[in-house]
């Protein structure tokens, strides 16, 4: 069949996961194809939150195979602990999940050289979420890193040692930081010891099998498109390719296997950590967004930079990613505003444009705004029609700038939530 590809257009916390399970039953695979455990996919299924780190946000339905593409790179503490939490809960997870072996490890160094870079760089910090990240993806590409298959091998324990004795060195060249190494490495191994127990696979073979066999597969994407390494607000950004492309090299498919791909946005922006923001409020309406919208990190509980829906980044996003449909998030936050305004240029040069300028934090000079009426009413309904008028001109408006259908209007924050169209 076909891979759709669900991606967040902003800077992440878009509401992703939610979407995800909402749809995941019309597939028979999930996978995640990106990031690590600095993604946090919120889902609330009768009435109870699972944060999701790791795990594709598939894994409560029965029928899915949820797969860990070779793309991500894993905590393997932090996939233990979310694993024993679902069970913990009643859900069945192991039968459901399986590993790429080409998947990279996360070493406790890792997060070490994380917070020692991070530190180091004082006023500089780009709002690293200090979970060895970035450190991690640095030794993929300079090809030292430890991969899921290697925990499978009799040397393992050398090639373990060797990495985390060159981590080691490394942190000589930053200033000090204070660490116990010991209590987190025996949490490390114990959890290895566990993961050699899950379905460890070579996806890329395992995926197109399937595909060639007629299954259809989501590809879950987890941070949002303006952290992308590439195209995103550079350097305050993730380490890896958030937008399309990343699906192919991170669940080893090809381009032609992609049909659709649905960008998720907030009807507003928020932004977590440091980095350009350019219709952030700093303001009173800037603290309803954050309270209204609970915009607080669900990884790193930090609270979250809030603004205006943002026509030219979307207009970029949309872009670079090839959007097909949209999906809007987090309606219902903006019930109890009397005016709503969207950012529908920027003046760079003293000239007004709708193109994000190489240098987002210098070139940008000033917002200009689109005002809209608010609706000041709950918008608890199941169907589109039932919908304010004032709601529905303000995802049309959404539509005409840019040219994409609004294919689905999330109302709360429940799986019942949403409205399809």
């Amino acid at each position: 069949m076909a891979v759709d590809v669900l991606l967040g257009l902003q800077w992440g916390d878009e509401g992703k996961g939610k979407i995800v399970d909402f749809l995941a039953e019309k597939y028979q695979i999930v996978g995640r194809f990106q990031g690590g455990p600095n993604a946090g996919h919120t889902l609330w299924i009768d009435g109870k939150k699972t944060v999701l780190h790791t795990i594709p946000s598939g894994i409560f339905h029965e029928h899915l195979m949820n797969v860990i593409g070779n793309g991500v790179v894993i905590d393997p503490i932090t996939l233990m602990n979310e694993i024993h939490g679902l069970e913990k809960g009643g859900n069945e997870v192991r039968s459901r999940l399986s590993i790429s072996r080409k998947a990279h490890l996360i070493l406790p160094t890792h997060k070490l050289l994380d917070m020692a870079s991070e530190a180091s760089k004082g006023e500089k910090k780009i709002g690293s979420t200090l979970r060895g990240i970035g450190p991690c993806y640095m030794d993929k590409t300079g090809r030292n890193g430890l991969r899921i298959g290697d925990i499978l091998s009799a040397d393992f324990d050398e090639k373990y040692k060797t990495l985390k004795e060159k981590h080691l060195h490394l942190l000589k060249l930053y200033p000090a930081i204070e660490y116990d190494l010991q209590p987190e490495e025996e949490l490390w191994f114990e959890a290895i010891t566990h993961i050699r127990k899950l379905q460890l696979i070579d996806a890329e073979y395992f995926v197109n099998e399937r595909l060639k066999a007629g299954d259809s597969i989501l590809a879950e994407g987890a941070q949002g498109m303006m952290l992308d390494i590439d195209f995103g607000t550079y350097p305050y950004v993730t380490s890896s390719n958030t937008i399309s492309s990343g699906v192919c090299n991170g669940l080893g498919i090809p381009p032609r296997a992609i049909r659709n791909v649905l960008g998720v946005t907030k009807a507003y922006c928020t932004r977590v950590g440091s980095g350009p923001f350019p219709s952030e409020l700093e303001d009173a309406d800037g603290e309803r967004l954050r309270v209204a919208g609970n915009e607080f990190g669900s990884t790193t509980g930090r609270p979250r930079r809030c603004g205006w829906l943002d026509i030219p980044q979307l207009k970029y996003a949309t872009m670079i990613t090839g959007t097909t449909h949209l999906a809007i998030t987090k309606l219902d936050v903006l019930n109890a505003f009397e005016t709503i305004s969207v950012a529908e240029q920027y003046k760079v040069n003293g000239t007004l444009t709708d193109q994000l300028p190489f240098d987002i934090s210098e070139g940008i000079r000033e917002v200009v705004l689109h005002n809209h009426a608010g609706w000041m009413a709950d918008i608890q309904v199941n169907q589109y029609d039932k919908l304010p008028e004032a709601v529905k001109n303000f995802l049309t408006y959404i539509e005409n700038q840019l040219q994409l259908p609004v294919s689905f209007v999330s109302t709360g924050p429940g799986r019942e939530e949403l409205i399809a169209r």
